[in-house]
């Protein structure tokens, strides 16, 4: 089950990295959070996915999905927790650019227009990976009722998510 004193713990000693560094958002940083040296080990993947369900209790929601590659993992982890649940979840990925060949599409996955929908990034800093995210899923046709990150970096992200 969900255990946030341990999350954190995994965030710090396996995430958190001190130097210069240059973020997604084109900002400087002295510390990085690389998000995917917890999403990607299953102790630290199997608690983000039993939170997220945990703190989506009550939102009504048919996929969950987000900008590939940073979402990812978790999309896969919380679908296995969902089942694990009896609960009927899709996944879905959103990509950067739009596939060049077969379908073409910036979602891939099995969601349709009208479904709800949740959006997750792993590090959350001004919020524009996840917005793109939900641009490229409203285009699609879908509603997006959330947006969760895992980590929020404190600099504009969750401003940016009320203001939509």
């Amino acid at each position: 089950m969900y255990n946030r004193n341990r999350l954190m713990e995994l965030i710090r000693e396996r995430a958190l990295k001190f130097g210069d560094f240059t973020l997604a958002s084109g900002k400087k940083s002295p510390y990085y959070l690389d998000g995917k040296q917890v999403t990607l080990s299953a102790e630290g993947l199997l608690q983000i996915s039993w939170g997220l369900l945990e703190l989506l209790q009550g939102i009504q929601f048919s996929g969950f999905g987000g900008m590939s590659i940073g979402a990812d993992p978790i999309v896969g982890g919380v679908l296995v927790a969902a089942a694990a649940q009896n609960r009927p979840l899709q996944g879905f990925m959103v990509r950067k650019e739009a596939k060049g060949h077969g379908t073409q599409r910036f979602i891939e996955g099995p969601i349709s227009p009208g479904d709800k929908v949740v959006i997750v990034d792993d590090v959350v800093t001004t919020g524009g990976s996840a917005l793109q995210a939900v641009d490229r899923v409203q285009e699609f046709g879908c509603e997006v009722v959330h947006v969760v990150g895992i980590v929020d970096r404190l600099q504009g992200g969750e401003a940016a998510f009320k203001a939509r």
